[in-house]
């Protein structure tokens, strides 16, 4: 089985869930290549010269410097066709959600997006808000997947070699009829949780609106993204795009510092890939202590100010 990882550029750097993309694709075996796309095609493929995958194509056209959905699409494309790959495989980021399915419907391959697990030769999906799981196998020869954040660990890769593999493409200008500004993100304002290494998350714990500016000098002083979970946001103290959890992104930093929060289902989904998870919570029988790995019992109105005292001295 032929597998090719199409790789997406991070500020320069490999993206954290291409690296978790290509875990994937050596769990499902077989002979695993990659694609950088880009201006910066040749430093992603060189952060993978010791993982064990076959080879790293790089793509560099002036038409894809950056990133935009026409001129993607259509590398892909041709790419796909030259290796003809049995599965294609990307990580569920925005990027992918936007060129993605223009790939799928241009070679009339099916698309299954957002993977948590495998299972044999089948896909593992979550369905109704994450409640149950849905089991799916392709109906052609070829597909497209998208793996979502921490479905698999950038710690599982499998060290190796690898070549490096520069191939020309046919790109005309004609093609290229939209702009992407820089950094791809759903909104402009967004922040990018899903790539972030640590990240404050706050509950209902935080009890009014009035008390959330303190929580974003916490993550001032720590250098953290600021995110939160459902009640947080329909309560309107938090911009939606904040949202962690089932109905809204999936994070796995290095770090995920909960802060106020019970810990149901519908937001533990989205961050159970956590490499480490700090909770506190006054209620010791919350069940985000279940999955911590460091716990404190208390009130954090009362910690969170004592802790900004003691990082500013």
């Amino acid at each position: 089985m032929d597998i090719l990882v199409v790789l997406e550029d991070n500020h320069g750097s490999l993206h954290r869930m291409s690296r978790e993309a290509i875990a994937g694709a050596q769990k499902i075996g077989g002979t695993v290549s990659a694609l950088a796309l880009g201006k910066n095609a040749d430093s992603m493929a060189g952060e993978l010269t010791n993982i064990d995958i076959e080879y790293v194509i790089t793509v560099k056209h002036d038409l894809i410097s950056s990133y935009n959905a026409d001129g993607y699409t259509e590398v892909v494309k041709q790419v796909i066709e030259s290796e003809s790959p049995n599965i294609i495989i990307a990580g569920h980021t925005y990027q992918t959600r936007d060129f993605m399915p223009r790939v799928s419907a241009k070679l009339d391959i099916p698309f299954i997006p957002d993977i948590v697990a495998l299972n044999s030769n089948r896909f593992v999906k979550q369905v109704l808000n994450a409640k149950l799981n849905a089991t799916i196998s392709a109906s052609k020869d070829m597909c497209i997947l998208s793996f979502q954040s921490a479905a698999f660990s950038d710690d599982d890769l499998l060290p190796g070699s690898c070549n490096i593999q520069p191939m020309e493409i046919n790109l005309d200008s004609s093609i290229v009829r939209s702009i992407t500004e820089e950094p791809f993100q759903e909104d402009a304002g967004d922040v990018d949780l899903e790539n972030a290494d640590f990240i404050i998350s706050v509950g209902r714990g935080i009890e009014k609106e009035e008390n959330i500016p303190m929580v974003f000098d916490l993550a001032k002083a720590l250098g953290a993204e600021v995110s939160a979970s459902r009640p947080v946001v329909d309560s309107g103290w938090m911009d939606s795009f904040r949202q962690v959890g089932s109905s809204g992104q999936t994070v796995a930093p290095k770090l995920y510092f909960s802060l106020g929060i019970s810990g149901a289902i519908q937001h533990v989904v989205g961050m159970k890939g956590s490499k480490n998870i700090l909770a506190i919570n006054k209620d010791s029988e919350a069940p985000i202590f279940e999955i911590a790995d460091y716990a404190v019992i208390g009130d954090i109105l009362d910690i969170i100010p004592k802790l900004l005292e003691a990082l500013q001295e």
